[in-house]
């Protein structure tokens, strides 16, 4: 514990100012575009509370920072216990899924924002696969080491599915492992193994797993006959769409928007606020969004470079590829060419609970930046891993 007081008195030394600096830059940005997102509903709220949830998530980070990784990965076992129990929660009477269908949120009293269990496993995820292919780190890609590995994720995945219903969410843990395994240096025969396997079973899953919405989903990527009006499958695309073409180069100027001062377009502050910026901002404001997430994205990859030790090297690609996969899914949704998952624009949509979540797991990364190898004494008296 005096250790602990040690660093985050030391923090504005040791730590990355670069990250939070980057970070605080691209929030700023994203409660601009929020407010006007949300100016046509008088939503003021929306902006007091992601304003409250920055300066919480700026807390977290540098408490993140402030602790070795080497405390949470001794800790393994707890860490997986936590997400089980947090997800069953979503059984209990505080789970909610407001209209979506997907059981994936907490709402607690007293709590100014809904909690999306999804996102703090996001986190301990990161730190459970860290240790886990730290404790396999000479022979990472031997069977035990990949099974270990596969257990966690098939774990983690089969809870969140079973208890919030929400298939997109779980493909975050997926891209996390595949990111991890690929900088950790899993054997590529192994991923070659998985996507023949994947090849193989998406018949099955086509055919008995997924349910008709979800086919429509993937059908409107490439079959123009599916509901070429945009009155059902393709209704939000289309308006996403629409939205994003009517800024032209430079935008029609914030809170002046045709559609989204119209609110024209569903969920135009959370999943689409990309759309929404594209017109009011237009091409030059949606590249300048690109340009601050790729930073923000390199500056994680650049910090897990630099660090020799194996277990916090991982951590950082761990939070890079969480970044990633999230930003290109929703980008990707908003010009028609992924699915639709409901997958949240890190730092632009509105959601308190995901912005918390974001700095506290880029904290890690200003942790491994403070502390990029273990301490002499550590590289002499290494932790013993849990088995788990």
């Amino acid at each position: 514990m005096e250790q602990f007081f040690s660093e985050l008195k030391s923090f504005f030394r040791k730590g990355d100012l670069v990250l939070l600096l980057l970070c605080l830059a691209t929030t700023g940005f994203g409660c601009l575009a929020i407010a006007s997102a949300t100016n046509p509903t008088g939503a003021f709220r929306s902006v007091v509370v992601q304003v409250a949830a920055a300066l919480l998530g700026v807390m977290f980070f540098i408490v993140f920072s402030s602790i070795d990784t080497e405390f949470f990965s001794e800790h393994r076992l707890a860490l997986v216990l936590f997400n089980t129990v947090l997800l069953l929660l979503l059984r209990t009477p505080f789970g909610e899924d407001f209209g979506t269908g997907n059981r994936s949120w907490l709402d607690i009293p007293l709590v100014p924002f809904s909690i999306q269990p999804a996102e703090i496993c996001k986190i301990t995820y990161i730190l459970i696969m860290a240790s886990v292919m730290a404790s396999h780190q000479n022979q990472v890609s031997s069977i035990p080491s990949v099974f270990h590995m596969v257990f966690h994720l098939a774990l983690l995945v089969g809870v969140n599915y079973v208890m919030s219903n929400d298939a997109g969410v779980s493909l975050i843990f997926v891209f996390i492992f595949i990111g991890m395994a690929f900088a950790g240096g899993v054997s590529l025969i192994w991923f070659l193994l998985a996507g023949g396997g994947i090849a193989a079973a998406i018949p099955f899953l086509w055919n008995y797993v997924m349910a008709e919405y979800q086919k429509d989903r993937f059908r409107i990527l490439w079959d123009p006959t599916v509901d070429p009006n945009g009155e059902d499958q393709r209704y939000h695309s289309l308006r996403s769409l629409y939205t994003l073409r009517g800024g032209g180069w430079v935008g029609q100027g914030l809170f002046n928007g045709n559609r989204v001062q119209a609110d024209s377009l569903p969920a135009q502050h959370t999943d689409y606020i990309f759309s929404s910026i594209g017109e009011e901002l237009g091409f030059l404001g949606c590249v300048a969004v690109m340009v601050l997430l790729f930073l923000i994205v390199w500056r994680c990859i650049h910090v897990g470079t630099k660090s020799p030790d194996y277990l916090r090297r991982l951590v950082c690609f761990g939070a890079a590829s969480a970044l990633i996969f999230q930003i290109m899914s929703n980008i990707g949704m908003c010009l028609g060419v992924t699915p639709v998952i409901g997958l949240t624009l890190p730092f632009f949509s509105y959601g308190g609970s995901s912005l918390v979540t974001i700095y506290a797991m880029l904290g890690l990364v200003s942790g491994v930046h403070a502390r990029p190898e273990a301490e002499s004494h550590q590289l002499y008296v290494r932790p013993i891993y849990p088995t788990f």
